[in-house]
Formats: structure tokens, C-alpha cells, sequence
């Protein structure tokens, strides 16, 4: 059986004044973790993490597992929406993770990631842990950065508003305005087991520890896994949200995927 990972993280996000602090530590760590589980990882940082770049390492990923395979991936960053334009979403948006070039109009949408995903081979297990905001019920714009004390100075939200890379194109704005006042439903599309950072309608906190940036959801998972008996997806799971959400980190993880793979195997 062979392991491989794909940890992306991205902190400069330019042209958008949003960059974030946290989030290229999120994939060293990540790394440093499942390189210790036997993964031979495949990082992508900032400028590197161009969306024809992480497509084209995604697809060396999955395309190159066989039956029995494990995978992961991981990505830390912003997150956002634009308008479905296949009319494949009851909530008339496509979700989807900002690369570094997206406001070159790169996008990487939820569609993008379900078509590759779909090309791997039965019996390969695939885990993705998203440290972002990617659902389309957030508010328009993200909360300014706020101060929450000693350990976790700031808190940023891992959330890109569609406006701030629309914004001049009309008809993507209009399209938006449309889009905007539509309830989000829990995709279903288990094609992946997928951790989440937080609820459709909360946001993922780029924040640090003891002076060291990190995503919230980031550190807690991590810190958890130091326990050897958390065996699978779902204790995971469960062991975090003892933790998240608190008063300070106001988001709640999500687990999505069928029953088998949520009890099964862990990484």
C-alpha cells in the first residue's frame, strides 16, 4: 500500500490587500505529520500554488494511485464562491478554493476538484482536510482582523468575497447579486471524506499560537493526533469538536462522507 499527500498553503494572496498569516505553516505542519505516518508529501506554497499547478499535482496524485492506495489532501487559505453556470447547485454556487492566482480569474472550483476526484481507482481512500471558508452563505465581507488576546493575537477570516475579484466585470457582480441570497445546502457528492474548518454559515480563523500562525481548525486537528488511539475519521472528528468551537474560535469543524469511510482507517 502506498501513502501519498498533497499539503497546500498559501498567505499571499496579491492584488487582493487579504493575505493571510497562518496558512503556510498549516501545510509544513501537515506535512511534517504525515510524513511521519509514511506519506511521501508534495508541497505547495504561495507562488507555487497557481491553480494550473495545484490541478496538475492533484491529478499526479490521484491518477497515480492503485486499490489500497491512501491519500490526502490538505489546503489552507482563502476560500469563496462564484455563480454556478451548469446548474448542477440547488444553492446557485459553486463553491471553491482560492489559488494565488485568483485574481488573475484562476479559480478553482468545488466542479474541478469532484472530476478529478472522481478518476480514482476503486479502493483508494482519499481524505481532504480544508482549512478555508468556502461556502456560499457567508456574509458579503469578511470580518476586519481582531485581537483575541495573548495566545491568539489575531483572527483573520480565511474567506475571499467573490467582490473582491469580480469586482469591474458587471455581469459577474449581477450574477453574484442573484446568487447572493440563496440558502446554501450540504453538498452531498462524497467522492472524498472531507474535513472542514467550519459551518456553511461561520468562517475559518487564520490565527496564531504561542506567537506561531496557524489556522485554528489547523492546530486543533493536529493536537489531537498526537493521541495514538484516535483510529479514525470519525473519533477524530469527535475529539476536535470537544474543542471547537470556544468562545475565542467561533467555528465548528464538519465531517462529510459515507458511513463506511467515517469509521473506517485513519490516514
Amino acid at each position: 500500500m502506498a501513502k501519498h499527500a498533497l499539503c497546500i498553503g498559501i498567505n499571499d494572496y496579491p492584488g487582493t490587500k487579504m493575505d493571510l498569516d497562518g496558512c503556510v505553516n498549516d501545510a509544513k505542519d501537515w506535512r511534517s505529520l504525515l510524513e511521519n505516518r509514511g506519506y511521501a508529501v508534495t508541497s505547495l506554497h504561495d507562488a507555487d500554488a497557481t491553480r494550473a499547478r495545484v490541478l496538475e499535482a492533484l491529478k499526479a496524485l490521484v491518477g497515480g494511485a492503485v486499490d489500497g492506495d491512501s491519500l490526502v489532501l490538505t489546503f489552507s487559505g482563502h476560500g469563496s464562491w462564484l455563480p454556478d453556470d451548469d446548474a448542477d447547485e440547488p444553492d446557485a454556487r459553486d463553491e471553491m478554493l482560492c489559488p494565488y492566482d485568483v485574481m488573475e480569474d484562476q479559480y478553482l472550483l468545488d466542479d474541478d476538484l469532484h472530476e478529478t476526484f472522481l478518476t480514482k481507482a476503486d479502493g483508494v481512500r482519499l481524505y481532504v482536510i480544508a482549512d478555508c471558508c468556502h461556502s456560499g452563505s457567508v456574509v458579503r465581507y469578511a470580518p476586519a482582523p481582531v485581537s483575541a488576546g495573548v495566545d491568539t493575537p489575531v483572527l483573520k477570516a480565511r474567506f475571499l468575497p467573490p467582490y473582491v475579484f469580480a469586482r469591474g466585470d458587471r455581469l459577474l457582480e449581477r450574477a453574484i447579486d442573484r446568487a447572493a441570497g440563496t440558502p446554501a445546502p450540504t453538498k452531498l457528492q462524497y467522492s472524498a471524506l472531507l474535513f472542514s474548518g467550519c459551518q456553511d454559515t461561520e468562517f475559518s480563523y487564520d490565527t496564531a499560537f504561542k506567537g506561531r500562525p496557524n489556522g485554528a481548525f489547523t492546530r486543533t486537528a493536529i493536537d489531537v493526533l498526537q493521541d495514538a488511539t484516535i483510529a479514525s475519521p470519525r473519533a477524530l472528528y469527535d475529539e476536535i469538536r470537544r474543542r471547537l468551537p470556544s468562545p475565542v474560535f467561533p467555528q465548528t469543524p464538519q465531517l462529510f462522507g459515507n458511513d463506511a469511510a467515517k469509521l473506517g482507517s485513519l490516514f
